[in-house]
């Protein structure tokens, strides 16, 4: 078998008896062990107990050369996967095997689906026809069907993670899991563990062995969000399975090999962090392979009427021509907003006009005050929002004939200060006052379920 698995694409370890196998098992975990019953120190039904409290996710097979039905059933019962009778045939053993993997597979799908659903993400679509967003599509097709990866760039709510399933779904991969990270939005000390898994005891807190996002994403695709908020220990461990394929978890001394597609994005300027020391060099490189940019919503204007239509669309049931769902004058509000949050700006703005209005197509007095201000320039659908200081925008709605909620203007302050630092949260967090935790705490409790839009 220390020969012959190998061969087979399996990584071996073998061990002479009950006791160092334990052993190993403390050390690292393995997708399945193969346990001969009668062994010195202890026997196949205690390495089994053993293995189930150490490693719960492992799968045990028995070896065994008493084919009695006591022996089996006694394996069986103690959690074991299956049993073969010495002297076994490799093909056995490999059939054997085979389930095994695709037990772990189904095991991995079903956990990438829960993370999912938790997320409350929907179906992907990207909508629109203008030329900007012909060009994303083109680009994709021709990138997904390889295993390159891809780095995605683009402004905030702009709809990089749909574009990054795009990417999966369009490729080989795509009946396998599609698992989805936001760097910035975890704490650094918890970075490692969701990404690689850790075993049980190996830091504080870690009460039980967890699988980490590389491995359930095992045959699939990895979609690094934020990739520039990234630490910088991360990133070379990031660089490391870029170049080896491989991942350790915390607290194991083995690496092992998964199979997964890496797509990245962010809405930073790498090459400048790479510049400042911010960014790894080697891992910018390493990352762009393929680069996506997607267009800002105000670079794609003839796209807001179809985009909102679409968003409505989650509101209210049934297919419906696009001027009994907005009247032309809310349209041209729309398209001349300049739109600082993007599509998921458009998408919380259609939610509140569908909680005002309950019926009828939508009108300018549905839309949220902010825009019902705006008017279009001359020659043009777009504008530019004013980068005036915080207390000017706070003055501006003070003096509002409708009165905006405290969190409407705390939303809109954040939006105004990001777009004019372009986006930059480090920098938009420390010039608000408030940690870059607070910062991502507060959009995702603004868009919620919307961040997946496009």
């Amino acid at each position: 078998m220390s020969i012959e698995l190998p061969r087979m694409g399996h990584e071996v370890t073998v061990c002479p008896d009950g006791l160092t196998a334990v052993a190993a098992l403390e050390r690292n975990s393995y997708d399945c062990i193969l346990v001969d019953l009668d062994m010195p120190g202890l026997s196949g039904i205690e390495v089994i107990a053993k293995a189930k409290q150490l490693s719960p996710q492992t799968d045990a097979v028995v070896l065994t050369g008493k084919s009695s039905l006591e022996t089996a059933v006694a394996a069986l019962r103690q959690g074991a996967f299956d049993y073969l009778t010495k002297p076994c045939k490799l093909v056995e053993l490999q059939s054997l095997l085979k389930r095994v993997a695709e037990k772990r597979q189904l095991t991995n799908k079903y956990l990438a689906i829960k993370r999912q659903l938790e997320r409350v993400e929907g179906k992907s679509q990207l909508i629109g026809a203008s030329g900007n967003m012909e060009r994303v599509r083109k680009l994709i097709a021709k990138i997904a069907p390889t295993d390159s990866t891809v780095l995605i760039l683009g402004e905030t709510g702009t709809g990089k993670e749909l574009v990054a399933r795009a990417l999966h779904d369009q490729s080989l991969r795509a009946d396998m899991p599609f698992v989805a990270i936001n760097c910035g939005a975890l704490p650094e000390s918890l970075i490692e563990s969701e990404l690689f898994g850790h075993r049980r005891g190996s830091f504080t807190g870690a009460d039980e062995h967890r699988v980490g996002l590389f491995e359930v994403a095992n045959g699939g695709t990895l979609f690094l969000d934020e990739i520039g908020e990234l630490p910088k220990a991360m990133q070379a461990k990031l660089l490391r399975f870029l170049e080896s394929g491989e991942i350790r978890r915390v607290g194991e001394n083995e690496s092992f090999t998964v199979d997964v597609r890496v797509v990245c994005a962010t809405h930073r300027h790498l090459e400048q962090m790479a510049e400042e020391g911010d960014f790894r060099e080697d891992l910018m490189f390493r990352i762009n392979t393929f680069e996506i940019q997607l267009p800002a919503l105000r670079e794609r204007v003839e796209d807001i009427p179809q985009l909102a239509a679409h968003l409505m669309s989650r509101h209210r049931s049934g297919a419906r021509p696009r001027d009994e769902l907005f009247t032309a004058e809310a349209l041209r509000v729309l398209t001349a907003h300049a739109w600082p949050g993007n599509v998921r700006e458009l998408a919380n703005v259609v939610e509140h006009a569908a909680i005002l209005c309950e019926s009828g197509p939508i009108d300018v007095a549905d839309l949220p005050n902010k825009l019902e201000a705006r008017r279009p320039r001359s020659g043009a659908a777009a504008t530019t929002i004013s980068a005036a200081p915080v207390a000017t925008g706070l003055k501006a709605h003070a003096a509002s004939a409708t009165p905006q909620t405290l969190r409407e203007i705390e939303m809109q302050v954040i939006y105004q200060t990001l777009e004019r630092l372009g986006g930059n949260k480090p920098r938009a967090a420390e010039e608000l006052g408030i940690s870059l935790k607070t910062l991502y705490n507060k959009l995702n409790q603004s868009q919620g379920s919307l961040e997946r839009s496009a």
